[in-house]
């Protein structure tokens, strides 16, 4: 089985580190293949940057010429999962879908703790499109930026392990989900100082993506994730690797 892992952002090094944390959960003789898109933003804070990362995500599944079985998005709250389900007949996983689902599992309420506070309205928004919000206790900002996480690493544990704290004392919160796909690998330290269950989205996404290949399951394309219709799109595929092997 081999799984496509899409950071939504240009950091390499994020990228890596996403890729790491798949390759942990992911069972044996499952391929994760991580991949960054060819444009976009070194972060994704905000709406513009989201749309940006939406279109920048399918522009590098299109251009990924190898076979694969199932795509995880791997950006917390972001744009573009559907366009990708309609662009394709394997399944697609969002990591936000998949952790807020995987702690439902666990508690009754859940809590998401992200990364700037301008970023909890998309985050609620997307909740509230996947039918995930009547169990969430609330979504709580760490205020620092998504590349603070690698630049200032200590900083960034002590404010989403206060963060964490908060959403179980204060908003009654029984599992913690990491609001991020640069905080994957950040459970231990966060389980260790709230002593509740912590979620993170792409190592969840893994494991929801096998089950659904192993499960036969894929998208419905009988009527919202149908293919696109056959028309002209001008410009698309936008990088010049997408032209070079659409013209082949």
């Amino acid at each position: 089985m081999r799984i496509l892992v899409l950071n939504v952002n240009t950091t390499a090094s994020m990228t890596r580190s996403i890729g790491d944390s798949a390759r942990s959960a992911a069972s044996p003789g499952t391929e994760i293949i991580e991949l960054t898109p060819n444009f976009g933003a070194d972060s994704c804070e905000g709406n513009f940057e989201s749309y940006l990362a939406a279109i920048a995500v399918m522009d590098k599944v299109v251009n990924y010429t190898e076979p694969f079985d199932a795509v995880i998005q791997a950006g917390y709250g972001e744009h573009g999962r559907e366009g990708l389900q309609e662009l394709l007949d394997v399944p697609v996983v969002d990591i936000t879908e998949a952790a807020a689902s995987t702690a439902q599992f666990l508690g009754h309420k859940y809590s998401v703790v992200t990364t700037l506070d301008r970023t909890v309205p998309l985050i609620e928004d997307r909740l509230k499109l996947a039918g995930l919000t009547d169990r969430c206790a609330s979504v709580r900002a760490s205020g620092l930026g998504v590349l603070e996480l690698e630049s200032d690493p200590e900083r960034a544990v002590a404010a989403i392990v206060e963060q964490s704290r908060q959403a179980v004392e204060n908003d009654k919160a029984e599992v913690i989900v990491l609001g991020c796909g640069g905080m994957a690998e950040l459970e231990a330290k966060v389980a260790a100082a709230t002593g509740v269950p912590i979620v993170d989205g792409v190592r969840a996404a893994v494991t929801i993506a096998e089950s659904l290949v192993r499960l036969g399951l894929s998208t419905s394309k009988v009527r919202t994730y149908a293919t696109p219709r056959p028309k002209v799109v001008t410009g698309w595929p936008i990088t010049k690797e997408s032209i070079e092997v659409n013209a082949d």
